[in-house]
């Protein structure tokens, strides 16, 4: 809380004394406040339809990553090492590859390995601008407002250094709009540069910012902890809660209570009184966060993006959620009309504009973060910060079971088949299996076998079913998928005949396939019986060509060739 509010007579030396000490604990506040923006979260990158290109390795490789672009076309990602890969369409060389190809498989940016990159953000055209831990700031892409802060027009090919003004300077924090640009550095200073047709780069004019200026006026002396980006508008928030607003404001997105354009920084003096935490920012709305967990909303709301219940515009800040519990979190995007929050309990809520729907109330979602509401609902489908994808050293029940799956160290009994040893858990089988849990249950305690002997059985087909019962899943050739089969017909494992039956049509060939029909007929799988002679049919002359075919027993081959004649498969 500022030093301006205590209204108690004080020793001028106190009073210098407490605020340098004030400036000390909002610095620190910052930096936590940057390291708690991108806090390490459970995410699925795999949830933004663009890495599904990237194979389950490189997947497991990235620690952060950002899907950016007017359709969410292009991604960059950090890995473990520190390697940073890109790859997407490449509008406007928003990929830095130093060429303007589009690629579907990852390229490393060299220039930017081993770089350590805290914040990245993306404008509309697009461009790219990120700092690192150092505190250096990187840009490139479309540059025709010299959003790239190197004093030109002309696109930035490959990541180059913005220095004018920020060299001397470490930056923690960058923001972009759609075509201007905004750089915090850790001592509170705002910088800012490119398109300035409403104002939004605060310099008291709408020329153009071809390199990065110092936003002063009504911020001079305050120290900014907090940035965020509109179209063509810019948000800040001061060490004492406070909240500036410039740029086009015809929608209200300033929260000024008109729509007047502003053309330097102006305090959102509606929100006098509360102490705003962090801000996000819409294509043309803002949302605001207080250290009480309170939530305020402004400006547009066409689609239902303020969560008032209506699409009436607000141009002063309005309260929503006041009936939910406290807000921990709040995101918005400059590209999307969409809205989100998350509850201290973890709920999130989304509202605005969600795949193509108007939700006007905030919405509770089965979501584990807000980041999920801009993969799956959001249009386009970016992400709405620099995220992290480091996961945590913890195994879900899911992951513990698999992990524990023949472990000679925890297990309390074991199956010998074909002279090898499968070692499970007792309890893990009575729960999963029906067949388990009434065998074990004619068992006394006392009497219950170390080791249970499997004849029937061969060892890949038993070790296949017991791994089933830890993972849900199979992993074997068809050939043993066949016996498989017949161990869950044997005990009545009816899922586990769909996915034998699945093993077995995804094998299918002219060689086995008669071979396969037949286990069919004798497992009772009707399913994979009607596919087996289907494909027997379709290859009726390769087929009856292979041993399998001659070996076949009589009853079995009249009936398969009464069956084809019905079918006209021996007509000319």
């Amino acid at each position: 809380m500022s030093m301006e509010i205590i209204l108690l007579p004080v020793d001028e030396s106190v009073k210098y004394t407490f605020n340098k000490l004030l400036v000390l604990l909002q610095q620190c506040h910052l930096t936590c406040r940057n390291v708690m923006t991108h806090s390490s979260i459970m995410v699925d990158v795999g949830k933004w339809p663009i890495f599904t290109l990237l194979s389950p390795q490189e997947i497991a490789s990235i620690r952060k990553a950002c899907v950016f672009g007017t359709s969410a076309n292009e991604a960059i990602y950090i890995t473990h090492n520190d390697e940073v890969f890109v790859f997407g369409l490449n509008c406007s060389n928003c990929l830095g590859t130093g060429d303007n190809q589009s690629t579907i498989v990852p390229k490393k940016l060299e220039a930017l390995c081993g770089k350590k990159i805290s914040s990245l953000s993306y404008g509309s055209g697009p461009h790219v601008v990120l700092c690192t831990e150092d505190g250096e700031v990187y840009a490139w892409g479309h540059n025709g407002y010299s959003q790239l802060g190197n004093g030109t027009t002309n696109q930035g090919i490959t990541p180059v250094q913005v220095c004018t003004n920020l060299l001397i300077k470490k930056v923690v924090e960058v923001a972009c709009g759609s075509h201007h640009s905004m750089a915090l550095s850790f001592d509170g200073d705002l910088y800012a540069w490119g398109y300035n047709n409403c104002g939004q780069v605060g310099s008291g004019s709408t020329a153009n910012q071809p390199t990065p200026r110092r936003v002063s006026n009504c911020l001079q002396g305050k120290m900014v902890v907090g940035i965020a980006c509109g179209q063509t508008s810019s948000m800040a928030v001061v060490n004492n809660g406070e909240v500036y607003g410039w740029g086009y404001n015809g929608n209200g997105q300033l929260g000024l209570g008109n729509n007047g354009n502003q053309l330097t920084p102006c305090r959102v003096a509606a929100l006098h009184g509360v102490c705003i935490l962090q801000i996000a920012c819409g294509y043309a709305h803002t949302l605001a966060l207080t250290d009480e967990g309170l939530l305020y909303a402004w400006g547009a709301n066409t689609y239902g993006q303020l969560g008032t219940g209506n699409k009436s515009n607000q141009l002063s800040p309005v309260q929503i959620m006041m009936e939910k519990e406290r807000v921990v979190e709040i995101a918005a995007c400059h590209s999307a009309h969409t809205s989100a929050a998350k509850t201290q309990s973890g709920q999130v809520y989304m509202w605005g504009q969600c795949r193509g729907q108007s939700v006007i109330f905030p919405h509770l979602t089965h979501f584990a973060c807000t980041d999920d509401v801009f993969a799956c609902f959001a249009t386009p489908a970016v992400m709405w910060r620099l995220l992290s994808v480091e996961h945590e050293d913890f195994l879900t029940v899911a992951e513990s079971l698999k992990k524990e799956f023949d472990s000679p160290e925890t297990s309390d009994l074991k199956f010998r088949v074909d002279g090898k040893y499968i070692h499970v858990h007792k309890a893990v089988l009575k729960i999963r299996c029906e067949h388990f849990r009434t065998m074990f249950q004619s068992y006394w305690n006392e009497d219950m076998k170390e080791v249970i002997e499997i004849d029937q059985f061969s060892y890949p087909v038993y070790r296949a079913f017991l791994e089933y019962l830890y993972t849900d899943s199979v992993d074997l050739p068809p050939e043993d998928a066949i016996g498989l089969l017949d161990l869950a017909t044997s005990y009545c494992e009816n899922r586990l005949k769909k996915l034998c039956q699945h093993i077995i049509k995804r094998g299918i060939t002219v060689e086995n396939a008669f071979s396969l029909l037949s286990a069919a007929v004798r497992y009772d799988a009707e399913d994979l019986e009607e596919f087996c002679f289907k494909f027997c049919v379709n290859h009726l002359t390769e087929v009856t060509q292979t041993t399998a075919f001659w070996q076949m027993d009589g009853p079995l081959l009249k009936e398969f060739i009464a069956k084809a004649s019905k079918c006209g498969a021996f007509k000319n």
